[in-house]
């Protein structure tokens, strides 16, 4: 089985996709080649733009089932609309409606079993698609994409998760920012989550709340400071305090951004950038338990 790491924060720009790359690369080159990146981040994926040679290799569209409600053989009854924990359908008796609001629906099922009319039955709607990318090194980028319009995050994370190959000996998730439904999804199933923050009171603020949650979910987690060196030192009393596992700190260093913007991430590094993901990767490694190459 796949040692699974998610990588998390509690908002978005605290460098949590360049950590999950760097990683990505990190753990390729010094513990196992049998590594894959999933990018759970769905309504915004952008770890592929740091692989400039990464070649699309499949796309496949993902749907969802929705249930369409037959106005000719409904008796306007309400009690598919009783049944729906969602409050995806609208029924109004006087004027003969019905209607099912997709944006809502969650594809349960429990309005057609509801329904003693045979009124409903499910068509399928595109919720987004899966895309595969090779990267050159590792077992590649597998990449959730979601359609514009769909509220369907989750359910497209938990299907992108199953297209995950059986290869790996490591997976490396990159979470969505927040603490939502979207980021519980990606981390449900992670061995070890890396929580990514930085040293300013609300990049403090949010790694609480991501805290908070992960204990509830119980489990096993430690930070990343990245922009170290910028802010003030409250996140590390924190840390003290809480007893939590400080895996390690990227360094502010406009050199190390400039990579960034230009998407040299992984060509153009600065040296003392580079030895910090090594460091953070030895601490990671020792939860993996895997062999050197």
């Amino acid at each position: 089985m796949a040692y699974k790491i998610a990588i998390a924060s509690g908002k978005g720009g605290t460098g949590k996709t360049t950590v999950s790359v760097n990683l990505y690369h990190t753990f390729n080159n010094y513990v196992s080649n049998k590594v894959q990146l999933v990018d759970c981040d769905v309504e915004e994926p952008n770890a592929a733009i740091f692989f400039s040679g990464a070649i699309k290799d499949s796309e496949q569209i993902i749907n969802q089932t929705i249930p369409v409600i037959d106005t000719d053989k409904c008796n306007f009854c309400k009690k598919c609309s009783e049944y729906c924990e969602f409050n995806a359908i609208a029924i109004v008796a006087g004027e003969q409606f019905a209607e099912v609001n997709v944006s809502l629906c969650h594809s349960c099922g429990a309005c057609l079993a509801a329904c003693d009319n045979g009124a409903i039955h499910e068509k399928e709607l595109p919720i987004g698609s899966v895309v595969n990318y090779n990267t050159q090194f590792g077992n590649g980028l597998l990449e959730g994409r979601l359609r514009v319009g769909s509220t369907m995050q989750t359910m497209l994370i938990k299907e992108l998760k199953k297209q995950v190959p059986n290869l790996n000996e490591v997976i490396i998730y990159d979470a969505p920012p927040g603490t939502s439904c979207p980021v519980v999804e990606t981390v449900i199933d992670a061995d070890f989550i890396v929580l990514v923050s930085e040293p300013t009171p609300f990049g403090l603020y949010d790694l609480k709340l991501m805290v908070e949650l992960l204990y509830e979910l119980k489990k096993p987690f430690g930070v990343v400071i990245n922009k170290a060196g910028l802010g003030n030192n409250e996140i590390y009393k924190y840390l003290s305090s809480e007893q939590i596992d400080l895996l390690g700190e990227i360094p502010f260093s406009q050199d190390y951004a400039a990579c960034y913007a230009s998407g040299n991430l992984l060509n153009e590094m600065p040296l003392e950038i580079s030895e910090c993901f090594y460091k953070i990767t030895e601490r990671l490694k020792e939860r993996v338990l895997l062999c050197e190459k």
